[in-house]
């Protein structure tokens, strides 16, 4: 898919996720989902990812997945030079902090993540990358 084709899905999918209370058809069809506001690394530009992620007692990660791509997204490189984001989840909005997990911590988190959405099991047999996790760690009100 290029670039054009993949920013207007994304557009539809973050008007859907607002226009829905949180949710969008398509594949993301009954996923949990979250967009991700993120400061571009090289330009930045605000640009919002619309993302899978793991709700976890309150915690919520998401995964550099990339369907199974060689390379990681663009947005994971952003979130690394830019940890600051702001996260939308149902019709709720707040800043948060990007932490990615390192060792036994992200093989755990990634494994329950692959029990909850199996596509991700494929996605990490495709690459020889380790899938980076990340968590968005609330900030303190």
């Amino acid at each position: 898919m290029d670039k054009a084709a993949f920013d207007e899905m994304n557009r539809t999918v973050i008007d859907e996720f607002r226009a829905n209370g949180g949710k969008a058809g398509g594949i993301f069809e009954g996923k949990p989902l979250v967009l991700l506001h993120h400061i571009g690394a090289k330009s930045g530009t605000e640009r919002i990812a619309p993302l899978v992620y793991l709700p976890d007692n309150g915690r919520v990660y998401i995964f550099a997945s990339k369907g199974g791509a060689d390379t990681n997204p663009d947005w994971y490189h952003n979130l690394v030079a830019n940890p600051e984001v702001t996260v939308e989840i149902g019709t709720e909005t707040y800043t948060a902090t990007a932490r990615v997990l390192e060792g036994a911590e992200r093989d755990e988190v990634y494994a329950r993540q692959v029990d909850a959405e199996p596509q991700f099991g494929e996605y990490q047999a495709k690459t020889e990358r380790v899938i980076p996790v990340v968590e968005l760690v609330r900030a303190s009100s």
